[in-house]
């Protein structure tokens, strides 16, 4: 996938990142057929059956509304995914020849939740689409109705969220690194790729943790609503993410209570 204006410098690893994800998350399962290969198509959605993906092998795809073209996607990315969102629907079409592997969509989902590690990535790879999605449709409306998402940087010591904050936002540092503290305390690190504040989002309560730059950081911000829809399209993945968050949570609450334990007996 690829945007058509000028891509600014700090989404430019998001956009490679997720070229790679699709692949990754094909692996080990095989197309449900041969290879289409078809000649240009003014609207290849209707001839792409509905219960259906496709890996894109060869050629250009241009993905449009209202005849106006947004991005396009090239070769290794994933068609007819549904993302949940409050967005218009899109038309694909391509002026070249494309070939196409397809996978049954049942097949896809059931091997992505057969694994903790693909479901991990599957849920990134759904939340930089959202952002990049949204991102695309935001310069074809006007300035007062664009949604607010995209991209933010910290220098080294800025804080990312506040301890006690109300949770506007999720968040996902696509470069650099951070640490979590708690009461003054570090309790855990937050590294490149990782989902943060999720979970008050989910629980709609007040940030637990603050989180600060270690290194200059450019962070993704996907906003509370649009989080919360794309994961009530996806329950699957919302509960697998949940599941992680719980794990990080319990280490970091056995931090606390180790540090605690090493103040009492100093």
């Amino acid at each position: 996938m690829y945007l058509l204006s000028d891509v600014p410098l700090h989404a430019q690893p998001l956009l490679s990142r997720l070229q790679e994800i699709p692949v990754q998350l094909l692996e080990g399962l095989e197309p449900c057929g041969p290879v289409l290969e078809l000649e240009s198509n003014a609207d290849l959605n209707s001839v792409l059956p509905e219960n259906q993906l496709f890996l894109l092998l060869q050629g250009v795809v241009d993905t449009s509304t209202d005849e106006q073209l947004l991005f396009c996607l090239q070769q290794g990315s994933l068609i007819g995914l549904r993302h949940g969102l409050n967005l218009p629907r899109w038309q694909y079409s391509h002026n070249q020849a494309i070939r196409l592997a397809p996978y049954e969509r049942r097949d896809f989902f059931k091997h992505i939740y057969s694994s903790e590690q693909r479901q991990e990535l599957f849920t990134f790879y759904l939340l930089g689409q959202t952002t990049l999605l949204t991102e695309a449709f935001a310069r074809i409306k006007p300035v007062d109705v664009r949604p607010a998402t995209g991209f933010e940087h910290f220098a080294p010591g800025e804080k990312l969220i506040r301890q006690g904050d109300s949770a506007e936002h999720v968040f996902i540092i696509i470069e650099g690194h951070a640490e979590a503290w708690v009461n003054g305390q570090k309790v855990g690190d937050v590294q490149k790729d990782e989902i943060f504040g999720a979970m008050a989002v989910f629980i709609n309560e007040p940030r637990t943790a603050t989180v600060v730059a270690t290194e200059p950081c450019t962070v993704m911000t996907i906003p509370k609503d649009q989080f919360l829809t794309l994961m009530q399209s996806n329950p699957r993945i919302a509960h697998s993410l949940i599941e992680s968050m719980a794990r990080r949570i319990d280490l970091m609450n056995k931090e606390i209570s180790h540090l605690r334990n090493q103040q009492q007996n100093e």
